[in-house]
Order: structure tokens, then sequence, then C-alpha cells
């Protein structure tokens, strides 16, 4: 069994040296490059206009900035204020665990104390490893209540690569469920400086007793830390309040750091885009380590919602807790949805009610959603990246698409749509000219975004963040085209688009297909070489239990239904690596693409 330092008191057993806080670039260098005039606009976007400079407001006579008007925007004030408005209602809920606003909020109050007294100060970051469990959803407001900036790891890291985040991030305290202690060890083992260790335990699920370690526990941080604790509140609105690893479809994940404005601004902006009025009921099916559970972590104290937390996310938990609670909305990825559709129908429960699902991460198939709706679900489709916080535009719905015949209903839902409320501006541009394409639905373009709800970069990582803002957008490298009512629809990502005998294949689109065949469970399209055409399309498919189709069969079911130059010319059935967000990692189908060689 772990060691616990102090049960009482465990921050007076030693308090660390307080390192050097991170800094933070926010006037990048102008560098030299081929895209000059873009890199010319970045230096301008980065630095104070004559405007901001001059604080144009202080020419007009009796106007005065002061406490009474001008609070910087935090996430905080949503669970101060929970705590008040929903002082009674249920905040979370796990198992037979309950909680109020008012005691969440007191909970959080005493565990900033407590992390304060472990040596956390303005800067420095705090990490989680764990999965949807109350404790996370307390480090949300916790952690910046400290004046920390909280990072929260993907559960499905490996120790190699926890190591290497945890020193990027150079985190001081890393909090870990017990059920992972078996991958935060060994990081940790590889670490010069590790972090201070701190478990959460959970008694419905003893940690394992195999392992011996020096940490703190966290219920005993909290019931050690003081209620009158002061908030540490950030002086600024653009301090940082979180670092978020890239998913890792790629081999080193970049950190992404949010502040305290944008977390505002769409906490409330993805709380409207999901229909939520005050007091919802919550389903934590999308993991909270994503985006911050796409900004709802904090977003739902701002509404007074109730927290129902997943330690995993199986289909027949979320039927049996729908059932349960009453849940009103939840979230996941298209490849959480096609879980659902496909469950065992013992693990089915009726739904007490329509219970609204977003779904995000990747273009959903027009048959999930179909499928979901025959459920009971009522599905609406939002898109974002981990640089914008997550949700960053939704297909926001019209009334006259009701009477449209019900595949082309759904075909539209698949739209990633226009920017939510608190973005400024989102366009599909030429990447080169940064003019914006034609609004014909042909015109392809790469997808770029401007607004309080973009990033500030990435940490240590001055040149990906120029090369990511360059020409004052945010790139998303995701290519699409605009319709001319303005919905912009993602046709691939830049660097997955397949080009042959010099046509362009959007993998999207002859994955829709293929999702279309009644045998196939999951596919994901890549680029196979090919000495004749450069390149060809490859399917890696996986069946539905039951089904035994040769690849052939999925050859020509898209060839009845696309222009054959599209239609794959390789298909292989296999499990596909995804992360945990759902996302397919296509550069390991890459990869093995490859190795295949040329089919001509």
């Amino acid at each position: 069994m772990y060691k616990i330092l102090n049960k009482s008191k465990p921050w007076l057993l030693r308090r660390p040296t307080p390192a050097t806080s991170i800094q933070f670039q926010t006037n990048p260098t102008q560098i030299h490059h081929h895209r000059s005039r873009q890199y010319s606009q970045l230096s301008q976007l980065s630095e104070p206009t004559d405007d901001l400079q001059r604080e144009s407001w202080r020419s007009f006579e009796g106007l005065v900035r002061c406490s009474a008007n001008y609070v910087p925007l935090t996430p905080i004030s949503f669970l101060e204020r929970s705590a008040d408005v929903y002082r009674d209602r249920t905040s979370v809920i796990y198992g037979s665990l309950r909680y109020t606003w008012e005691e969440t909020h007191r909970r959080c109050v005493k565990l900033a104390s407590a992390l304060t007294q472990l040596g956390i100060s303005r800067g420095d970051v705090v990490s989680t490893l764990a999965p949807n469990v109350p404790a996370m959803q307390e480090l949300h407001f916790a952690v910046p209540m400290a004046g920390a900036i909280l990072c929260t790891l993907n559960t499905r890291h490996d120790s190699t690569m926890l190591a290497t985040l945890l020193t990027h991030s150079e985190t001081k305290i890393l909090v870990v469920d017990h059920q992972l202690l078996n991958i935060a060890l060994p990081a940790i083992n590889l670490l010069k400086n590790p972090p201070l260790l701190v478990i959460i335990s959970d008694d419905h699920l003893p940690p394992p007793s195999d392992l011996t370690t020096t940490a703190y526990e966290y219920e005993s941080l909290v019931e050690g830390g003081v209620t009158g604790f002061s908030v540490v509140r950030p002086t600024d609105e653009w301090d940082p309040i979180s670092v978020n690893y890239t998913s890792g479809t790629t081999s080193r994940p970049k950190g992404v750091v949010y502040h305290h404005r944008g977390a505002y601004l769409n906490s409330i902006a993805t709380v409207f885009m999901h229909g939520m009025g005050a007091m919802p009921t919550y389903l934590w099916s999308v993991p909270m380590f994503h985006c911050n559970g796409w900004c709802l972590a904090w977003g739902l104290a701002a509404v007074g919602g109730t927290n129902i937390c997943l330690r995993r996310c199986d289909p027949k938990d979320i039927f049996d807790n729908i059932d349960l609670h009453k849940v009103t909305h939840m979230g996941g990825a298209p490849t959480v949805l096609n879980m659902i559709i496909n469950c065992p129908e013992a693990d089915r429960k009726p739904l007490p009610h329509k219970v609204d699902i977003m779904t995000g991460g990747a273009p959903p198939p027009p048959l999930i959603l179909s499928k979901m709706e025959e459920l009971g679900f009522r599905v609406s489709h939002l898109y974002g990246l981990t640089e914008t916080f997550g949700p960053g535009t939704s297909c926001s719905w019209k009334p006259e698409w009701d009477s449209l015949p019900v595949e082309e209903r759904f075909k539209m839902k698949t739209r990633q749509g226009v920017r939510h409320l608190g973005l400024e501006g989102v366009d599909v541009k030429d990447p080169v000219t940064m003019e914006s394409v034609k609004s014909d639905g042909k015109s392809m373009g790469e997808i770029m975004f401007q607004g309080n709800t973009i990033m500030s970069g990435y940490l240590k990582d001055k040149k990906a963040t120029e090369e990511a803002f360059s020409g004052g957008w945010f790139r998303s490298g995701d290519l699409a085209v605009k319709h001319p009512d303005g919905y912009i629809e993602i046709k691939d990502r830049s660097k997955d688009i397949i080009i042959s005998g010099g046509e362009n294949i959007s993998t999207v689109e002859v994955e829709t297909v293929i999702y279309s065949h009644p045998a196939v469970l999951e596919v994901a399209v890549v680029a196979r070489p090919d000495d004749h055409w450069g390149q060809t399309p490859c399917a890696f498919v996986k069946l539905k239990d039951g089904f035994n189709v040769a690849g052939e069969d999925i050859i020509k079911y898209c060839r009845d239904r696309m222009p054959r130059y599209m239609a794959p010319k390789t298909v292989i059935f296999e499990e596909l690596p995804r992360t945990s967000t759902g996302k397919v990692q296509k550069f390991l189908l890459k990869e093995k693409a490859k190795a295949l060689g040329s089919i001509s």
C-alpha cells in the first residue's frame, strides 16, 4: 500500500522550494519567411495598437476604471455565484456520493488553500491524471483559485510520454487517480525533479496493493484546508488558467495555453450552443482532460448544473445513468455515438425524455446521426480544436431544414456550421493569399479563426505559435468549403487529403460512404503510395460482430455510390487505433499503408 504523509496536515511535513514560474511569450518576434507580410500582421496582432496604448476611453471626462466597474473575467466567478444562487442544488453525483454547490465551493476553497500550503504559488502548474471523477471537477476550480495553472493529462499516455509532459510543463504537483498509479509511478521515477504526488482514492475501488510510494491523499488535503482562504484571482484576465496537450495524433503533443478570459467566454458559448437552461443534468461522457471537458467543467457551474460523473464511458453505464438521474445533456465524439447505437439490446433502456447530445472531434456520418435520433437522442454537431478551447462552431439548426428529406436533413447536420457567440471570426481562406474562398460549396480552403477564445500560444514553442498565427488568423489545418448560407463543411485535414492522378480525394467523403455499409462499424481512409497514380485510397475497416464481408464487396459498394477514382483500391480489416478522445490515429495507419508499397 502507499504511505500517506501526515493525514491530518500533510503539508506540514515539507514545503518544496518555490520554483520559477513558467514564462509565457506574449510578444513573439517577427521572423523572416516567404510570407513576410503575414508575419508582419502577426507582430501587429501581438503588440498593443496605438488605440490600446492611448486607452481612448480616457479622453472622455468623468470615466474611470476601478474595482466597482472592472474585474478580470474568470470562470472562478461561476462557482462563487452557484454557491450563492444554487447553494442547495446538487452539484455532483458519483455513485452514492452527492454534493451541493455550496459544498463544492467550500471544498474547492479548502483545496486551493491546501495547494498553497504545499508550496503552489501564482504561475505554477498542477497536473492531473484521472478519469471523470468528482476530484477532476473540483480541481478545475481549486487550482486556478490557488493562482496556479491546471494541466489535465490524457489518461492513455504511457509512462514515457507522461514523464516528457511533466517535464515540459514543469509540473509541481501531480494529482493521480489510484487506478492510474501504474502509469504515474514509472513516469515519476524517470524524473530528476519529480513533482509532489497526490492520490485520489475511491471507496468503491480499492487501490492496487502492490504499489509502494510516499504520497499525499486527496481527501486529506481537502479536509485540512482553510475555509477562510483568500482566493488568488487573476491580475489580468489573459493570465493562463490551463495547459492542454494536443491529443497525440502526431508523435509530439503541443502544450496549448488557455487564459481566464477565453475560458470564461467559451464556457458560456458552449452552454449556449448546448441549449442549456438553468440547472441541467449533464452526464460526463466527454473526458474532462480533453479541452477541460469542452469548457463545461467550468460552464456547468454558470447554470447550476448537476455533474453526473462516470469513471468509464460504457454504453450500459450511460443508459443506466440517464434512466436513474434523468440526464438532460451529454456529449461525445462520433466514436461514442457509434458505441451507443451498436451496444447490445440488453444494455439499453428507454430514454425518459429527449436527451441532448453534442458531438464533435470528427465529422459524424449521417447514418450514425440518424440511428442516434431513432434511440431518442437529439444530436447537435459542433467543431473546434484544442487551440480554440474546444467548441468553436456549431451547425446552428434552421427550422426550414425540418421539412427536408431524411437523408438530406442528416447531411445538413454533418456541417461544421457557423461561429459561436464568443468568436469574432471564422472563415475559409486560401492559405497562401489569405483571401476568402467563394461561398459556393465547392471552392476549398483552410478553416481559420479569430477571437478571444483562441489559445494564447504553444507553451515553450514560439516558432509553432508564430506559424499557427501567421496572417493574423489561427490556422486550423482543416480543409473545408463554405456554402452560400455561410455554413462551413470540412472536407479533410490538409495532411490527410489524397491526391490521385491529379484529383483531390476527401477521405471524409469516402469514409461517409463506407460507414453507410450495413456491415461496417468503424472506418478510416488514408493514402497509399502508388507509382502510377501517386496515391490511392486505402480503407481500414472494422466490421460489426456477426458480419463477414470481403474487401472487394466494400470496393464495389463504393464504386456504385461515388466516382470510381474516389473508391478505395485497398481494404484492410482490423481494429482502428484511437486516442482517448475518439480520434483515429491516422499517422499510424499512414505508416501501415506506406509499408504496403505501390499497388500498381
